[in-house]
């Protein structure tokens, strides 16, 4: 059963962790945000949380975080508290990782937070590459006689 059906771009969504909200990123206002919205009807609420973009939501184990990509590559966190009424604080800058280019048709995170939201595993490119290498192996099947 679908759970959003728009003109625009859904994606990456991620179940909050009492399974009563759900984050992804839409850009429905033109450019890549961040909302949440009540799971698993859709008419309970709808909450920008992005200040200036975002992608890539991921929650805290004990869903009192939000963590998400800006769109220049920022890797912010927001305290929210997802009980009956969802509340959300500020978006605040926790570090900025050398990540790959971030966009709605990226499948998957470049990045995973510990349970405790404490330690981050980030997918990084090269400090002196903008992109990672594309190789090329050329004949690689072995010639038969």
């Amino acid at each position: 059963m679908p759970y959003l059906r728009t003109e625009f771009n859904e994606a990456h969504a991620r179940l909050s962790p009492d399974g009563k909200w759900l984050a992804y990123a839409s850009d429905e206002t033109g450019r890549s945000e961040i909302y949440v919205q009540s799971f698993p009807s859709p008419g309970g609420g709808k909450f920008l949380i992005s200040a200036n973009g975002g992608d890539q939501p991921s929650w805290r184990r004990d869903g009192k975080e939000l963590f998400y990509l800006t769109l220049d590559r920022k890797l912010m966190s927001v305290d929210v508290k997802p009980g009956a009424a969802f509340e959300a604080g500020a978006p605040r800058l926790l570090f900025q990782p050398r990540v790959p280019s971030i966009n709605l048709t990226t499948f998957r995170n470049h990045y995973a937070v510990s349970p405790d939201g404490q330690k981050f595993v980030v997918v990084t490119v090269p400090q002196d590459q903008s992109m990672a290498p594309l190789v090329v192996v050329l004949n690689w099947m072995p010639r038969t006689s």
